[in-house]
């Protein structure tokens, strides 16, 4: 199977912005062995700014634009070099790919992103894509700028032909209502449409599900879907839940995607 997984900065670092390294290496190594069972992987993962920063010993996450620049050109050399090694470790090849919004809005540029991930899995390789954090600044309503991973994700699974999009985030999947404050909250284990009341539990000011990001979650799930790719939101503090995920096993919430003649 062809599966991408998005993986966040919570995920990959302390709240330091140090590396966490037992966390990065057992994902590495579940990922590896998923490769061994013959699937084919994209990673996506965020953690360039976050790493920059402890690498450069700054006090806290930047507030001024060029210093998120500086921190991402540091923090991607850090990351990519630990996928490096520690891939390498188990016979892996990675690759680095780094995009910004004009590159999968303009279709000749997306069509040269299809054909570069597209043949580095055929080439057996590891594409780790990340949008370009040391270009691409303008976060907010400008489209040079895709602004998040989670939709990043669902792009790279449309270009690589992807079965199944698995977002490994710090929340179990999607509620029916917020489960740090309604003791009857129960997780979904299942959407096969996205609804407006879906949309409006997603976006709800004031709630963990909220600011926990699950809107963007949703519109990815949007976008999988319409490619005909299933999309997973599970908890990425145990990566050995990908084996489950990739088994075809209920965990967390699976998005079912749009077949045809369905």
């Amino acid at each position: 199977m062809k599966i991408v997984v998005k993986v966040g900065t919570s995920t990959l670092a302390h709240p330091t912005g140090r590396l966490n390294i037992r966390g990065v290496e057992k994902l590495v190594k579940v990922l590896s062995d998923l490769k061994n069972a013959g699937h084919q992987l994209v990673l996506v993962s965020s953690g360039a700014i976050g790493m920059g920063v402890g690498k450069l010993n700054l006090p806290g996450r930047p507030a001024d634009m060029p210093t998120k620049q500086a921190a991402a050109a540091v923090g991607q050399c850090e990351l990519m070099y630990t996928y490096d090694k520690l891939f390498g470790a188990y016979n892996h090849t990675v690759a680095q790919l780094l995009l910004t919004a004009e590159d999968v809005n303009f279709p000749q540029r997306r069509q040269n992103f299809e054909n570069a991930v597209r043949r580095l899995l055929e080439l057996n390789a590891l594409p780790i894509v990340n949008e370009n954090d040391a270009v691409a600044t303008d976060e907010v309503g400008v489209s040079t700028t895709i602004g998040e991973n989670d939709t990043l994700s669902a792009i790279v699974a449309q270009c690589a032909g992807a079965e199944l999009l698995i977002l490994l985030s710090d929340i179990d999947g999607l509620y029916t209502a917020d489960p740090h404050q309604d003791d009857h909250a129960a997780l979904i284990p299942e959407v096969r449409e996205i609804t407006p009341e879906l949309r409006a539990l997603a976006g709800a000011a004031g709630t963990a599900l909220g600011t926990g990001g699950m809107a963007t979650k949703l519109r990815a799930a949007e976008i999988a879907m319409a490619g005909g790719c299933d999309m997973v939101i599970a908890n990425g503090r145990s990566p050995e839940v990908l084996y489950d995920i990739a088994a075809g096993r209920h965990t967390g919430t699976r998005f079912i995607g749009r077949r045809e003649g369905a």
